[in-house]
């Protein structure tokens, strides 16, 4: 592994525009943002997305890094530009999100785990802002929300299901006030979706201080800024709003910065590292969570909407595996010529999601994810199958050969580039009404029929549209599993209407939250969760993270 200050070297930078971590992490200093911000942002911007995936996941960041490192191969200044993973999945079920095989960012442990502490900072600043609000309740603070109205709740960075609903303030008048309440997963908190969103210390300010925790008896809502409660979460946030720079296993530049969950949170990197990435390289790899019916629609809803960040190619990963599963092989049993008919059939599920990426104005480039089980007539299967429907693909052995088996990919991808630049466009404007956004979504990338409100969902959206919050553009938290709202429907649903159950405000990240099925804020760890298989070993060393 190269020092890290070399790493940085090789993108212009100097020692001191680095905070080390160690010898292979760092952080860019605010100093080094300023100036960068002055530069001309050059870099092309590379989103990768997927079609719905197995419960395994299809690979998307390791294809990421993979690309990365083909198009350093080819003598290309590439960075990638990703989100750090949450500990919640590393002991759930999922695993580390460093990538995979030959293709990972790297020291793969440490990110997997501490990493330079981002997400610690964001949840003491989430439930600094708790401990705030309760000490408001107690004391009778005169901007107090109603305790039976407060709708701030602290988070955690682990999957843990018996934190979904709790009582504070039990044991007497000295203990608080008692109140129900939750928590949520440190991913799904508001404080990580607007630090990835702001673009500086006053803009992140300004979204602290839009924080809403609850209502007054009267509907007012309170704000983090009416409990003066901005200084001190920014102070804890100064560090954690800074990029961090990392390197992939075959050296090539990473700032992988912020973690919002795509099924239930808007699942993209932080615009301040995909902007500081555009100032240091030709090409940008940047990925948006699951899907492109989650984050890729997410990516440019409400990431490119709000930064002013717009790609110029897309790549959507797609597996044999998913294909199979799509096609009704879900079982991975079939053998020779009908398991190429499942592949076929899994196409429809590409096929839907290639229309949702061409609303956007873009023809993807489909990337294949190389299993080593992959039979020739399978990856052929699928190459033919993107050409018959015109679209640019190519396989991508980076797993297995890192950047080598990426090259391939690359050149494709470098194709892509060169075509004439797409125009920003976006599914709505945000004049259209909450539930105007909601269809638009719904129809034109799910394929619902329509959309369908609860009546707590409905009361809340009055009381949202009458405080002026209707501008706003949604984020759907939505199963991954499915373009529905059913995990259970698989990756080519028949006609449905989209059950939206809960709308919450996200005054301070700048979105409404729609939260449809039954998707939770605070996952549960599976019957075997993959922390029985984590441990340290005698000399220090970390051993069981993948």
């Amino acid at each position: 592994m190269r020092a890290i200050l070399d790493v940085a070297h090789e993108l212009g930078l100097r020692d001191d525009d680095l905070s080390l971590h160690g010898e292979h992490m760092g952080k860019l200093r605010h100093a080094t943002l300023r100036r960068l911000d002055t530069a001309e942002a050059r870099g092309n911007v590379i989103l990768v997305t997927a079609l719905t995936p197995t419960k395994y996941g299809e690979g998307k960041t390791t294809m990421s890094i993979a690309l990365a490192q083909g198009l350093a191969r080819r003598g290309r200044r590439a960075v990638l530009s990703l989100r750090q993973p949450s500990m919640g999945p590393v002991f759930g079920a999922k695993g580390g999100g460093t990538g995979g095989g030959a293709c990972t960012v790297e020291p793969s442990a440490q990110i997997n785990l501490h990493f330079t502490g981002d997400l610690h900072a964001i949840a003491a600043a989430n439930n600094l802002l708790a401990a705030l609000t309760d000490h408001a309740l107690h004391t009778g603070h005169p901007a107090a929300p109603d305790p039976r109205r407060v709708t701030w709740k602290r988070v955690l960075d682990m999957n843990d299901r018996a934190l979904r609903h709790v009582v504070l303030g039990l044991g007497g008048t000295g203990d608080g006030v008692p109140r129900e309440a939750a928590f949520e997963i440190t991913a799904a908190s508001e404080v990580m979706a607007l630090l990835c969103l702001s673009t500086s210390i006053p803009d992140l300010k300004r979204r602290l201080g839009n924080l809403v925790v609850g209502f007054t008896t009267k509907n007012t809502p309170v704000t983090a800024r009416d409990l003066h409660a901005v200084g001190p979460m920014a102070a804890l946030l100064g560090s954690a709003l800074l990029p961090n720079l990392v390197q992939t296993a075959e050296g090539t530049p990473a700032l992988v910065h912020g973690g919002p969950f795509a099924n239930i949170a808007h699942g993209c990197s932080s615009v301040l590292a995909t902007r500081t990435a555009a100032r240091l390289a030709d090409h940008v790899i940047t990925e948006a969570g699951f899907a492109f019916d989650l984050g890729g629609e997410k990516f440019f809803d409400i990431k490119c909407r709000s930064s002013g960040i717009w790609p110029r190619a897309v790549v959507l990963v797609v597996t044999v595996r998913a294909l199979r599963h799509h096609g009704g092989d879900s079982e991975l049993k079939l053998t020779g010529a009908e398991a190429v008919r499942a592949v076929h059939a899994g196409m429809v599920n590409v096929e839907r999601h290639v229309a949702g990426i061409r609303r956007f104005g873009f023809s993807p480039v489909v990337a294949i994810n190389v299993f080593n089980r992959d039979s020739e007539e399978e990856l052929r299967a699928v190459e033919e199958a993107c050409r018959e429907r015109g679209l640019a693909v190519a396989r991508c052995e980076g797993f297995a050969r890192g950047g080598a088996g990426a090259e391939a990919l690359a050149e494709v991808v470098e194709e892509a580039v060169r075509r004439p630049a797409v125009s920003p466009s976006f599914l709505y404007p945000l004049e259209a009404s909450p539930v105007e956004k909601l269809r638009a979504i719904a129809t034109a990338l799910y394929g619902a029929t329509d959309v369908a409100l609860s009546d707590d969902a409905t009361r809340a959206l009055e009381r949202l549209m009458a405080a002026g919050h209707g501008g706003l553009p949604v984020c759907v938290a939505k199963t991954p599993l499915s373009f529905s709202d059913d995990p259970d429907a698989g990756g080519n649903p028949g006609p449905f209407t989209l059950q939206v159950r809960e709308i919450h405000l996200r005054a301070g990240a700048g979105f409404l939250l729609a939260l449809t099925g039954d998707i939770q804020t605070m996952p549960g760890l599976p019957r075997i969760p993959a922390a029985e298989g984590i441990d340290l070993t005698d000399d220090g060393e970390i051993t069981g993270v993948h």
